[in-house]
């Protein structure tokens, strides 16, 4: 999951600073409740570098969004304009009463020709560090989030045998410029879905989407005269087995390489789980868990953390996945919302992986703020519970902090807490954002 926006003007910037702390403000007079979390715990927004920045040619999805078929419903464009407004996004953190910013690097950016590193794209990122640093946010950075070079993905993508190697080397290169400052480290984006991903969409979508996929990836070779282009955030992948060992590989290689810079900064990996749970006798659940997420929460023991993304549950009976639950609420998507589904997935991967956990994502699609305002909340109550119950749990990052480029999806997914006007770049406070706001500034529900 991810997000972008962004905007012309620092007008728009002022008044979206302007109305969050007053927002903030009347939340804060709710009464707190017994949910407390631990102190220093990391409040933060998520984004992602190709979701938001915006004008990323040299990478794969910017490619593919291109070519004809495409399975994108938009190209992202200008997506936040979030490269040249990272300054206003910080400022939003900052004015939400947050302490945490988790974004990524780009890495088409850093490297847009293989072997060959841009010092102004890697001062770009180190500006970002160090901006918020000066706002008293505590950065966490993603070295990968979905996006590859268009080298890269011409050349194999993640299929390729050398992508653990050529992953190293662009986190080592990127860490000796950046991580003096980095709060925390994840090196790869829910990896443990590459491939799987059909397992997980609905049906209907599932189906008409990888069709699609494969048939973009194919004019995107044709495009590129080459044999393969597999864009890092591929929904059909021609040899699951093959990309998932290479990403294994890459995240244990790409982890060791930051390590080997500075062996103090603490590194993970961020894992999309759902919360599946078993119905009736014979249930898959546990087979279905093994699949999606045991070699990644194996892999994850010997990190610091591990990042779990979290948006709703699934229901597993002997057959397969059951549909949503007559009434329940749903999403736009037409998913559960099912808030304590967060601390099911935490109490999870805790439970085989053993180290602590960052919530890197948790959030909803939806258009209508209101159950985002319920959601927050009542997820947050039930991570607490998990955190009482002794579930080393050390932040929470919602997706997103605006509304974004939802990858195939384009625009129309609204995750933010704040939205975004595509025209002026204007980002504009949700009553959500103050309700995250006074529950971080207070450090309970």
């Amino acid at each position: 999951m991810t997000a972008t926006i962004h905007r012309r003007t620092l007008i728009a910037a002022g008044a979206a600073a302007i109305a969050a702390p007053a927002l903030a403000a009347s939340a804060l007079a709710a009464k707190p409740g017994d949910a407390r979390f631990p102190k220093g715990f990391l409040w933060g927004a998520a984004t992602a570098a190709h979701q938001v920045e915006g004008n990323n040619v040299n990478s794969d999805l910017w490619a593919v969004e291109h070519v004809t078929p495409t399975a994108y419903s938009e190209p992202s464009g200008d997506a936040a304009n979030s490269f040249a407004l990272w300054p206003t996004d910080l400022d939003l953190v900052r004015n939400m009463g947050l302490n945490s910013y988790r974004f990524s690097l780009e890495w088409a950016r850093i490297e847009p020709v293989e072997g060959q590193f841009s010092i102004a794209m890697l001062d770009h990122y180190k500006a970002m560090i160090a901006g918020c640093r000066a706002r008293g946010l505590t950065p966490l950075v993603t070295f990968n989030h979905f996006t590859t070079p268009r080298w890269f993905a011409a050349s194999g993508g993640w299929s390729n045998a050398q992508s653990p190697s050529l992953f190293a080397r662009f986190c080592e290169r990127a860490a000796r410029h950046l991580a003096a400052d980095i709060g925390y480290a994840t090196t790869l984006n829910e990896p443990n879905l590459s491939g799987l991903l059909g397992i997980v969409l609905p049906p209907g979508i599932g189906d008409r989407l990888m069709a699609t996929d494969r048939a973009m990836g194919e004019a995107a070779a044709r495009a590129y005269g080459v044999a393969q282009f597999n864009p890092g955030n591929a929904l059909w992948i021609a040899d699951p087995a093959r990309v998932q060992a290479n990403m294994l590989a890459a995240h244990a290689a790409g982890r060791a390489a930051i390590k080997n810079v500075r062996p103090d900064l603490p590194v993970g990996v961020s894992l999309a789980i759902i919360d599946d749970q078993a119905v009736g006798r014979d249930s898959i659940r546990d087979a279905m868990r093994a699949k999606l997420y045991l070699p990644w929460l194996e892999a994850a023991r010997t990190c610091d953390f591990v990042g779990v993304q979290n948006y709703t549950r699934s229901l597993w009976d002997a057959r397969g996945r059951m549909p949503v639950p007559a009434g329940a609420p749903v999403n736009d998507a037409g998913e559960e919302i099912y808030p304590a589904s967060l601390a099911g997935a935490v109490r999870y991967a805790y439970s085989v992986a053993k180290v602590p956990v960052i919530v890197t994502e948790h959030g909803i699609n939806t258009a209508d703020d209101g159950p985002r305002q319920r959601l927050i909340p009542a997820a947050l109550t039930e991570l607490a519970r998990a955190i009482d119950d002794g579930v080393p749990v050390r932040g929470y990052m919602h997706w997103s902090l605006i509304d974004n480029f939802e990858w195939v999806f384009g625009y129309g997914p609204k995750f933010g807490l704040h939205s975004l006007d595509r025209t002026t770049f204007a980002r504009t406070p949700k009553p959500s954002a103050a309700i995250l706001g006074a529950i971080a500034r207070r450090n309970a529900v």
